[in-house]
């Protein structure tokens, strides 16, 4: 069964290291802030001024003042910081992220990215993506294996403008946990009740799966 938003950003969480700086793009990326094992501390960072964001907000804890780059409320933990997004870009920018989770509509086998445009559609923009995919020392890409129409998000090669080029090594999708390398996709977990041959038939790219692969673990 492919995961909900929750659970990826559940297994997104798993990645992070204590002591990261962390910078979590909008959408399925920003759930993770729910999910940071409690055995770690991470600093989490926003584009548009925020070091130190927390969970989401309680009703209670609710500031509409307090926002993340995409304009959700936030919490701040003991310690944050708040400044202008220039000085938040010179973090990004000079290389003082250590992780970054993005979302996607496509990868390919080359590491390239496409998160920005959709010809024909209204989408927001890049915001600070660009800036991340070149200044962040660890990018995970994390999305939904396929579109709504059931299309590959993994492909042979990226179809839109990209965002990135040979940037991403890790991709974390509702049916698969991948590394891209080699130009291919390699499959190291599968979601819980999905097959491989689900994932195969899912995945546009050429997919290299090497002994068994085991079921992701939410523990």
């Amino acid at each position: 069964m492919a995961l909900s938003r929750e659970q990826i950003a559940m297994r997104v969480a798993q990645e992070f290291q204590d002591g990261d700086y962390i910078n979590l793009g909008i959408g399925i990326p920003t759930l993770a802030a729910n999910y940071v094992p409690a055995d770690i501390e991470v600093m989490l960072q926003s584009e548009n001024g925020l070091l130190g964001m927390g969970p989401n907000p309680t009703e209670d804890e609710l500031d509409a003042d307090m926002i993340n780059a995409g304009k959700e409320t936030v919490t701040a933990i003991t310690g944050a910081s708040i400044f202008n997004s220039a000085e938040s870009f010179a973090m990004i920018r000079g290389g003082h992220v250590d992780f970054t989770v993005l979302g996607a509509f496509e990868v390919d086998v080359f590491g390239n990215i496409a998160s920005w445009m959709i010809p024909n559609k209204l989408i927001k923009g890049m915001g600070g993506a660009m800036d991340l995919v070149a200044g962040a020392k660890n990018i995970i890409v994390t999305m939904t294996h396929a579109d709504k129409k059931g299309n590959s998000k993994l492909l042979p090669k990226c179809t839109l403008p990209l965002t990135g080029v040979n940037c991403i090594t890790r991709i974390i999708t509702d049916l698969a946990v991948l590394e891209v390398k080699n130009q291919a996709f390699y499959l190291k977990e599968r979601a819980p009740g999905v097959s491989v041959e689900e994932i195969r038939e899912k995945t546009a790219g050429e997919l290299v799966v090497e002994g068994e692969i085991p079921e992701m673990s939410f523990a």
